[in-house]
């Protein structure tokens, strides 16, 4: 048995994508699948999601070329814009559609395709407010005055709402990108907008515009500030360890640290903060998280499976962070199993 492994429900994730294909109505639907799918496996879940899903979006080249050889052949937006003319070749190589935030990457990705009479598609992004990436509306308006060439098509246009639980910022931002809209399709005719993800498709049926992006929402989980009163959605994933150490407690701490038990009984599980776990006090018992290894109190048997995480909006709770970094977190070494519906699932 593993030392520790996360069972995937592909099920909920596409019951949860199904939930916002409903609330998105008529717009497009952009999986966002990025961050090894936010922890859950990007290949196992965009295939799961091929009957929902328009577009994918992932947040570097080479987590879109991971999905190509997993056989996944719609559109796959790349988030973050290209910093190489390596990155440029093999995005066009592979089909995928890139981001153009500045001028700069624009000229490096005209370069790269005239050079090597390579054709690619792109999407602009704007900067309406998160100052991340994207065109701020000087440069922007430049920009549009320079000399596109034939090998490049701009087929989108986008941005992204920094705080989505204030209506009144998103609504500055969503003026601020109608406006981008206009000048861009002035230029280059009709695109795909979008500035929704999963706040703001649930804040406003106006912000859906021709796609929205749901990325959090598919594993279970919101945004902070959001609630949804007419669905359930459902935590994807669950985590669990195996025991391998159960003994009476005498005497002395449990880990590392000046911790000491009030339990009759302890037991370890392999899975420690090298795993993704947060050493911060209180998501486990005092200071008993070590870097391979968990000392819980209670008594269990060794080999028994337990449940080490099982909602991750409440463990990061108590670890002082996000649901969204505690599913990325997740490391490489974890097993992930793969289960549709509640057979018996299957080890990735």
């Amino acid at each position: 048995m593993q030392c520790d492994r996360a069972v995937v429900r592909l099920d909920y994730i596409l019951e949860n994508a199904k939930i916002f294909r409903s609330i998105a109505e008529n717009a497009k639907f952009c999986a966002v699948v990025k961050a090894d799918a936010y922890g859950h496996g990007a290949a196992q879940v965009a295939a799961a999601l091929l009957p929902i899903a328009d577009t994918y979006a992932v947040s570097l080249i080479e987590e879109g070329i991971q999905l190509r050889f997993a056989g996944i052949g719609k559109e796959i937006l790349v988030l973050t814009p290209p910093l190489t003319e390596e990155e440029v070749l093999r995005g066009a190589f592979h089909g995928l559609t890139l981001t153009i935030g500045d001028e700069e990457d624009y000229r490096l990705i005209r370069r790269v395709c005239e050079r090597n009479n390579v054709s690619i598609r792109c999407h602009l992004k704007v900067n309406t407010g998160m100052n991340r990436y994207g065109f701020d509306r000087e440069e922007f308006e430049r920009f549009l005055r320079s000399r596109f060439t034939d090998f490049v098509e701009i087929s989108g246009i986008y941005s992204h709402f920094y705080c989505p639980e204030d209506q009144k910022i998103c609504e500055r931002q969503f003026s601020l990108f109608q406006h981008f809209c206009n000048s861009a399709e002035d230029t280059f005719g009709m695109l795909v907008k979008h500035i929704a993800a999963t706040g703001g498709t649930l804040l406003s049926r106006r912000y859906h515009l021709d796609m929205v992006r749901i990325g959090i929402g598919l594993y279970g989980y919101l945004p902070s500030g959001f609630r949804m009163e007419s669905w359930q959605l459902k935590p994807a994933l669950k985590l669990y360890g195996t025991v391998a150490n159960a003994r009476r407690y005498r005497a002395g701490g449990a880990g590392y640290g000046k911790y000491n038990p009030q339990a009759e009984f302890l037991s370890v599980c392999r899975a420690g903060y090298a795993d993704g776990f947060f050493r911060k006090e209180g998501a486990f018992s005092g200071n008993a998280l070590c870097m391979d290894a968990v000392v819980l109190e209670g008594r269990r048997k060794k080999y028994e499976q337990i449940c080490l995480l099982n909602d991750a909006e409440e463990y990061a709770k108590k670890a002082g962070t996000i649901s969204y970094e505690v599913l990325t977190k997740l490391s490489g070494r974890i097993v992930r199993e793969y289960s549709f519906g509640e057979g018996q699932p299957q080890s990735v």
